[in-house]
């Protein structure tokens, strides 16, 4: 009988000498990626970017904006080759304790109704759905809605 080793994951701030690497994660997870510039920006701003490394490669990513006690979660990502693992589902939870961190009250999100295995996942987590933005993303066709959900963070002891 043979034991498989664990793979290895840690999280990391993002830098700038990652974008070259997220962005060619970025390109092959979406049709319509964000640019290099959207992820130097945020890292400008002071958002929280963190990578998700397994076994040293890059896994993942995710981006989140806190201000005036709310998150809002800009983009998370996970290496199409490594999707359905639960590598997400740790990304996203991580995310969620660093809203937390933040203090957040709440967090938010859009995904498109067109990713039945995002919705999945944050349903699963705790998120609910609160609205509609029509036409938020670019889509083959034109343009396609976004589903808004949201979670409020209790606090840990709660």
């Amino acid at each position: 009988m043979s034991a498989r080793a664990r793979p290895s994951a840690r999280m990391r701030p993002m830098t700038a000498a990652d974008i070259d690497a997220v962005m060619t994660l970025e390109r092959v997870a979406y049709p319509f990626p964000w640019t290099a510039g959207i992820f130097n920006d945020c890292l400008k701003a002071g958002y929280a970017c963190w990578l998700l490394e397994v076994d040293g490669a890059l896994a993942g990513y995710a981006v989140l904006s806190v201000a005036a006690a709310e998150a809002h979660l800009l983009n998370i990502c996970i290496e199409p080759g490594l999707q359905g693992r639960g590598w997400g589902r740790h990304l996203l939870g991580r995310v969620v304790e660093l809203a937390r961190w933040h203090r957040a009250g709440r967090i938010f999100l859009e995904v498109r109704p067109s990713n039945p295995a995002a919705r999945a996942l944050y349903e699963r987590a705790g998120f609910n759905e609160i609205g509609r933005r029509p036409r938020y993303y670019p889509a083959a066709n034109g343009r396609e809605d976004a589903v808004v959900l949201a979670m409020e963070l209790l606090p840990p002891e709660a």
